[in-house]
């Protein structure tokens, strides 16, 4: 059979050979491709849902007080905040985001 000391040294290359095939890993550059679509996309949608619903709040009330389109603007480029604002947070956290990962592999 094996004596100990043959035993501790084969414990100790199959522990080096399993940090090596850790430390190697390839990242996988379809899947930085589709976080970024996927963050495109929250960030339009996100656009999108701010002037559809400023759009909605305006023309509801205008129809409610009978009034010019007045409330459809002001909503309309209300929501049209609210959608940069949203779209600039969510860049934000993707930045922190990046910048973490950055520091970890480092």
């Amino acid at each position: 059979m094996s004596d100990p000391s043959d035993q501790d040294r084969m414990k100790a290359l199959e522990d080096k050979i399993q940090a090596l095939k850790g430390a190697d890993k390839p990242t996988s550059k379809v899947e930085d491709h589709h976080s970024a679509a996927q963050l495109a996309w929250r960030m339009v949608i996100e656009l999108v849902a701010g002037l559809g619903i400023g759009f909605a709040i305006g023309y509801g009330l205008d129809s409610l007080f009978g009034t010019l389109p007045i409330f459809l603007v002001i909503f309309t480029l209300l929501g049209f905040a609210a959608g940069v604002r949203t779209m600039l947070r969510s860049a934000q956290e993707a930045q922190e985001k990046a910048t973490r990962v950055a520091d970890e592999q480092d």
